[in-house]
């Protein structure tokens, strides 16, 4: 099967503060070998309201002379 696309990044999620679907900013939390853990905030009112990590595939790694 296909990959019908490559990244994906949500632009309104359901806020408990607000209690409604709000637009969301993308915050990177932290960085690990085989991915990146994202954040995702209410613009409204800073809340967090969901996250994702992104897998990335190994690209070389440490290299010793």
């Amino acid at each position: 099967m296909q990959k019908t696309f490559d990244h994906f990044q949500a632009s309104l999620l359901y806020c408990n503060q607000c209690r409604r679907a709000m637009p969301v900013r993308e915050r990177l939390l932290l960085v690990l070998p085989d991915g990146e853990i994202y954040d995702y905030l209410c613009q409204q009112c800073g809340s967090s309201v969901g996250s994702k990590t992104a897998r990335t595939t190994a690209q070389g790694g440490l290299v010793i002379p």
